[in-house]
């Protein structure tokens, strides 16, 4: 059975949205403005799922994907969209969700931050599988809508030379005597060096340390071993190799990080959208500001290079180590401080304790700043100006609701920066400024990157 589908608009996942006999339809891979004859796979009481059969009439921005394994590999979504047309579709959702999460407006759309959308990918889990049935050894992202891993022999959104060297990392592992207990390898690449982490469940045998030693000698990259979880991970061969590392060259800083800690993955993009939290931030010398979810330092420092004193605060007393020598080498331990605290777990006494800060930043994860922002004092007494980037816009717009409709807080400002092009993930940035307070003009981004009032 299939539905001639008229389709309205994408969703959240990227999937064409379309209704049929009053049930609202997800179509995977249709566009807005496609007429698709679409077959269901799930049904449910108020809505179905549906695959695209046929497209009887074509949008405009569909283009040819660039990947010959994109509709099979799960890792992209959104490779048949024409890219302006992928970040014009995330501005659009973090609007909805703004508007009707939220229940706010921003005085201004920033434009999107956007760069390179193909080789931009430096950190990446591939999954690894032995199956018979497939010729051998699977090395890549699991196939979409399954936990099958795709039979891929490359991938364009990793760096070219990551990309390319599938075939020779399944050829590896099949070579392996532990090639079935060898489910995982991490890629992160750095400025200097690019490492891979062999997640294994069994140690290598002597003949398996020649193979990966001879293949990391021949690909010109650094292999770690993690035995369990990843602090078990450590660097195997060759051990004099360059330390992993990006830079933020405009704030003069390098940013060490082990293979297994978070960073962001789109260093060009990072790079951008530090830039643009820092000017909306404006640190001065004789300000306080605290960054909350301040990872291994990737505002702390860049804030701290214009002189105000930072508190860095992050649940992972991991993260809170490598921030804290990230700061030793950039010289800028004289500027910042770091605490290790559940976030999550935050109440207003405990904010209070903190003291007093002129301005925040926060970056949390998926799940928002929400016990953060309610434990804000409503006396005026908070800080001035907060810049908070989100990796998703649903929970920036919970949050958002709170800031200026309890807490008494402008939005002055959002955008996205398209961290993950090709996929429907949407990074995002706002302003929020107590109501009393006017900011300049230019403390927005250059004239040219605002889009005008929402």
């Amino acid at each position: 059975m299939s539905y001639r589908l008229t389709i309205e608009s994408l969703d959240h996942d990227g999937r064409g949205v379309a209704h049929h006999e009053g049930k609202a339809i997800f179509v995977d891979g249709a566009l807005t403005g496609e007429v698709v004859d679409a077959s269901p796979y799930r049904k449910k009481d108020n809505y179905e799922q549906a695959q695209v059969e046929r497209i009887v009439r074509t949008s405009a921005t569909r283009v040819k994907p660039g990947c010959q394994w994109f509709g099979v590999c799960g890792g992209c979504t959104h490779q048949h969209l024409h890219e302006s047309a992928q970040v014009a579709a995330k501005q659009r959702i973090l609007e909805d969700c703004l508007t009707h999460i939220g229940k706010v407006k921003p005085e201004a759309m920033l434009s999107p931050i956007h760069g390179p959308t193909w080789g931009y990918r430096t950190k990446a889990r591939l999954s690894v599988r032995h199956v018979a049935k497939k010729g051998g050894v699977l090395v890549g992202f699991h196939e979409r809508r399954s936990s099958y891993v795709a039979d891929m022999h490359g991938c364009e959104v990793l760096p070219p030379r990551i990309g390319r060297m599938l075939p020779a990392m399944r050829a590896l592992v099949a070579s392996l005597a532990i090639r079935d207990r060898l489910p995982q390898i991490e890629v992160a690449v750095g400025d200097t060096v690019a490492v891979l982490v062999f997640r294994i469940l069994e140690a290598l045998t002597p003949e398996d340390e020649d193979k990966v030693r001879a293949f990391a000698e021949a690909h010109q990259v650094q292999v770690w071993l993690q035995p369990k979880g990843p602090d078990t991970a450590q660097p195997f061969h060759p051990l004099d190799a360059p330390p992993l590392a990006y830079t933020l060259p405009e704030f003069g800083l390098s940013m060490p990080f082990k293979p297994t800690e978070f960073t962001q993955v789109n260093h060009g993009v990072n790079r951008m959208l530090v830039r643009r939290a820092i000017r909306m931030l404006d640190p001065q010398p004789n300000d306080s500001i605290a960054d909350f979810f301040c990872g291994l330092g990737n505002f702390t420092l860049p804030i701290a290079r214009r002189g105000a004193r930072v508190l860095g605060i992050e649940g992972s007393s991991a993260l809170v180590s490598r921030a804290l020598e990230n700061a030793r080498l950039n010289g800028l331990d004289h500027l910042t401080r770091y605490q290790v605290m559940n976030l999550f777990e935050m109440a207003p006494e405990i904010l209070a304790a903190l003291g007093r800060f002129d301005k925040w930043l926060i970056d949390p994860p998926r799940d928002g700043a929400i016990e953060l922002v309610k434990s804000l004092p409503e006396d005026g007494s908070g800080p001035s100006r907060i810049v908070y980037v989100s990796c998703s816009p649903a929970t920036l717009a919970r949050d958002a609701e709170v800031l200026v409709h309890v807490k008494g807080y402008r939005l002055r400002a959002a955008g996205v920066a398209n961290m993950f092009p090709h996929t429907a993930h949407v990074e995002s940035i706002a302003l929020f400024e107590k109501q009393a307070a006017g900011v300049s003009s230019e403390l927005l981004p250059d004239s040219d990157a605002v889009a005008g009032p929402a």
